[in-house]
């Protein structure tokens, strides 16, 4: 039979010491499986509301980069807008050009045409003076106009000195008309100061002393021809001119 002997101090000490480790590794397991219970919820809800933020990130993102993109889209539009009123502006400017040169072109053609004939005109109205017949009929008709157009009491002629005869015989003619139609007295004498050789023909009157002047040579009649009747040598010519909207 065993006896069982009383433990001494160290013993109860060492016993007390197991009892007392294994009631603390108990005590621990209890309190980790009382954490996990407690926070695994409170891990769920932050997990959700991270999640959360981030789709409202996502969404903001995606916001943000939707109006970025119309923001971009609208300006390259307007880019291209701008692009293609400049393209167009060009085109017309370019356009214009074009016709204007064109119309240029024309004009100018058609100036050296008119030109070219009022050059033949006066190499023609050279032989004018070679007329015998017609020529002292248009020096008198020229003394008379200018007589007509002076109004003076003492006129003088001018002539070359090819047609001085011509221009004397004229000047007592156009004196006797002019007094038969204006019943009132009047002195044309042909002058000493003679139109240059080279020129067509024709005279100049003078009254007043020399003050008042009436060019009524050959050239200068030419030239007011070429101003009257300009518009019609040009219809003749050309006809109607395209931009033109209205007719006397």
């Amino acid at each position: 039979m065993t006896t069982v002997r009383p433990l001494n101090e160290d013993e109860v000490f060492n016993e007390m010491k197991k009892m007392v480790a294994f009631i603390k590794q108990e005590a621990l397991e209890k309190a980790r499986e009382i954490k996990v219970k407690v926070s695994f919820p409170c891990v769920l809800s932050c997990a959700i509301r991270l999640l959360t933020d981030l789709l409202q990130a996502d969404e903001e993102f995606n916001i943000e980069k939707a109006k970025i993109v119309r923001q971009e889209s609208l300006n390259i539009e307007a880019v291209f807008e701008r692009k293609i009123k400049q393209a167009e502006v060009q085109k017309r400017i370019a356009q214009s050009n074009h016709v204007n040169k064109a119309r240029l072109r024309v004009l100018q053609e058609r100036q050296q045409i008119l030109d070219s004939l009022f050059e033949d005109t006066q190499s023609q109205i050279q032989e004018i003076s070679a007329d015998e017949e017609k020529y002292p009929e248009l020096i008198e008709g020229l003394i008379l106009q200018g007589a007509y157009t002076l109004m003076e009491p003492e006129i003088v002629v001018r002539c070359r000195e090819a047609d001085a005869e011509i221009a004397q015989f004229a000047a007592e003619r156009a004196t006797q008309q002019f007094q038969e139609a204006m019943k009132q007295d009047v002195s044309i004498t042909v002058g000493e100061d003679y139109l240059p050789a080279s020129s067509a023909g024709g005279v100049i009157l003078a009254g007043l002393q020399g003050k008042i002047v009436v060019d009524n040579t050959l050239e200068a009649r030419l030239e007011i021809i070429k101003e009257e009747m300009l518009p019609q040598v040009r219809y003749t010519l050309f006809g109607n001119s395209p931009s033109r909207k209205f007719f006397n």
